[in-house]
């Protein structure tokens, strides 16, 4: 049904959103990476790479606004099973209140292993990562994924996704695969999803 009422709602949201990614940008643009949060068609893809009947908490870090949050509560992952890492103090607020049954927590997620380490995770299906790696050093990348791979399930993928044309972490990993998805052409900017997993020993 076509209602006018919940377009302008809809609307309404998103302005906000934009224009508050879009302060928190000019603000660290190191740390936020782009202007615009994740646009549908990309949130949908990354979260397509999650399996929602899969155990285990589902770790989302840099969620900014919450666009791939929402695309994975609409793939079936339980709000209770979130765990979103967010180092902006607003974004947080933001969070909590669009996701009450979440966790979020507000820290640095290059440091993910400390800054999680008090909520005894139990070993996560996913880690689905919107930050801007290509901000970092090749090594500090590495490091993050390797620090990911502790915390989830053996075969449990890594999301990232890039405007870059080259991987977001190098593909030549010694205990690792890297897969590319197709170009999302219908994101703007262009981008794509890299799923990153450690081979199961």
């Amino acid at each position: 049904m076509d209602d006018p009422a919940a377009r302008a709602s809809i609307r309404g949201r998103k302005l906000p959103d934009a224009a508050r990614f879009l302060r928190t940008w000019a603000e660290r643009p190191l740390q936020i990476g782009a202007i615009q949060p994740s646009g549908p068609a990309l949130a949908r893809a990354m979260a397509s790479y999650v399996d929602p009947s899969a155990s285990g908490p589902v770790i989302e870090i840099g969620p900014g606004t919450g666009p791939v949050t929402a695309a994975l509560l609409r793939r079936g992952v339980p709000a209770e099973r979130l765990v979103l890492l967010e180092f902006g103090a607003e974004f947080c607020a933001l969070l909590r209140r669009r996701h009450p049954a979440a966790r979020v927590i507000e820290g640095d997620a290059y440091g993910i292993a400390k800054t999680l380490a008090p909520l005894r995770l139990a070993p996560a299906a996913a880690v689905v990562s919107s930050l801007p790696l290509l901000t970092r050093p090749v090594l500090a990348r590495l490091d993050l994924l390797r620090q990911c791979f502790d915390l989830m399930a053996q075969g449990a993928p890594f999301v990232q996704f890039t405007y870059a044309t080259t991987a977001p972490i190098p593909r030549s990993g010694q205990d690792y695969t890297a897969t590319p998805s197709r170009r999302i052409w219908l994101n703007v900017p262009p981008a794509r999803v890299w799923v990153y997993r450690r081979f199961v020993k």
